[in-house]
């Protein structure tokens, strides 16, 4: 992959991770916050860190999958470009609240959640650095539309630690929600959470997706 092309899709990755804090408080925070609440303040950071490293690990799974079976060429850059821009556009809208489509995708993946989530709580249960942060890997497995947009950036990669960095880059972008959610600031959190902002930053992201979707269609028009 060209290495402008990757690294504007590595900033494409976090902005989205950063966009999302919203929709993060209000899948994982209530997760975060008790963590915060019932252990010690770097167990937040033990958590996160398993979280992103499941990030990872999918993200090094859809990359290395894309190389192996669709080896980087014409036909397979562009279609994965338009599927990432598309899920890039219903990002936005799901955050807005305009357009539901991700949640059929999370809603598909529930019943395998159901049977992970036990153990998941169980490890954020018990005491230990291990403990918090294998729950924290398993809770990165929570079926999640933003999660699943980010991984169609991570399938542009091509590789496995092309997605793997794609992935953490977006990680990286979650982090400052939960780690807020974890450690303090009920202000940031009833902030991050209200649907005005969620709505401009759904917003900001349709504009991005439709600004990418013009630069796939100009070669259709010279």
């Amino acid at each position: 992959m060209n290495p402008i092309s990757q690294s504007a899709d590595l900033v494409t990755a976090l902005l989205m991770g950063l966009a999302g804090a919203g929709h993060c408080l209000m899948m994982c925070g209530g997760i975060a916050s008790a963590m915060g609440i019932n252990t010690k303040p770097y167990h937040v950071w033990l958590y996160n860190l398993g979280r992103v490293s499941s990030y990872m690990i999918i993200g090094a799974l859809v990359g290395g999958a894309i190389g192996f079976f669709a080896p980087e060429g014409g036909y397979t850059t562009v279609i994965l470009r338009w599927l990432a821009v598309i899920f890039l556009l219903l990002l936005g809208l799901y955050f807005t609240g305009w357009f539901a489509g991700l949640v059929y995708l999370e809603k598909a993946a529930s019943p395998v959640w159901r049977k992970v989530q036990p153990f998941a709580a169980q490890l954020r249960n018990k005491p230990g650095i291990f403990a918090t942060f294998f729950a924290g890997t398993l809770w990165g497995w929570l079926p999640c539309g933003m999660v699943y947009s980010a991984l169609s950036w991570a399938a542009l990669s091509g590789s496995a630690s092309g997605g793997a960095l794609t992935m953490a880059a977006f990680g990286l972008g979650t982090l400052p929600a939960m780690v807020a959610a974890g450690h303090f600031s009920q202000f940031l959190h009833n902030f991050l959470r209200a649907q005005g902002v969620r709505t401009a930053m759904g917003v900001l992201l349709i504009i991005y997706a439709l600004w990418s979707l013009l630069t796939l269609l100009k070669p259709f028009f010279q």
